[in-house]
């Protein structure tokens, strides 16, 4: 999981409504439409569903990145969700979590980011919940992804998570990363589960033929102005930006919004 920078979500809660507003110009679907659909949950009953939830500042690893725990907080009381943020950390943290009554937990360290329903035993992943979140909003974006040909750049767990989704929706799969070991890992994975999909070796040729595009790579400016065009649509999930700042068109970026929504509504 790629580690956040305290100045990429400090703005993030106090723009949120200016978030979701830029969201459903750009897609037709709000925050929470796009994460209850990427959940395959239905609207109407997470209305109804309002679990306690706690977030828990962990401290292993590099340590808490200052305002983490607020920006999720945030994003789930925009959401609607009662959400309280423990005082204490760590092992701690979860007690005090526990004992104040919520159903749900969300905590990450440097290499997890999970939201936990100790009800149901249900957990949801970051990475995974963020690919399914971006490619549902990458559908409404394309007007459906069906037979459209999408490069994915990355083959770590959002861009498995990206994959998946994307051959179900009809989208015909092409996989980019600097190891083409994973690509091949990846493309076996979706062949396996009677999906077409092929290897790019080649980052500038893929991009030169593809005009929709998830970036989940940990890469900044690995998608050089030349391959966008008034045509392209990219979903870049991935931290920081790979597309340069000038080139913000139809290009669907954000640091925790869609994925922290989607584990959300996949644990409730």
């Amino acid at each position: 999981m790629t580690r956040l920078k305290e100045k990429d979500i400090q703005k993030v809660v106090t723009r949120l409504a200016q978030y979701d507003a830029e969201l459903i110009s750009k897609t037709g679907y709000s925050l929470r439409s796009i994460a209850t659909r990427a959940a395959d949950r239905d609207l109407n009953t997470t209305l109804v569903a309002q679990p306690k939830i706690a977030v828990i500042p962990i401290t292993s690893g590099q340590g808490i990145i200052g305002g983490f725990s607020e920006t999720v907080a945030g994003i789930l009381e925009y959401l609607g969700f009662s959400t309280f943020i423990t005082k204490n950390y760590d092992i701690a943290g979860i007690t005090e979590a526990v004992q104040g009554g919520a159903e749900v937990l969300f905590a990450a360290d440097d290499n997890k980011f999970v939201a936990i329903n100790l009800k149901t035993g249900a957990i949801a992943d970051n990475s995974k919940a963020t690919g399914k979140g971006y490619v549902t909003a990458l559908d409404r974006m394309c007007n459906g992804l069906g037979e459209k040909h999408v490069l994915i750049i990355g083959a770590g767990a959002v861009g498995r998570g990206a994959s998946g989704l994307i051959a179900k929706l009809g989208g015909l799969v092409s996989i980019y990363d600097i190891s083409i070991t994973a690509s091949q890992v990846l493309v076996d994975e979706l062949r396996r589960q009677g999906y077409p999909a092929k290897v790019e070796t080649d980052l500038d040729y893929a991009l030169s033929k593809h005009r929709v595009i998830v970036d989940a790579s940990p890469a900044g400016n690995i998608i050089r102005p030349e391959y966008i065009t008034e045509h392209t649509i990219i979903a870049a999930p991935g931290i920081p930006l790979g597309v340069p700042e000038e080139h913000r068109g139809r290009i669907l970026h954000d640091p925790l919004q869609i994925g922290v929504a989607t584990m959300c509504f996949e644990v409730i």
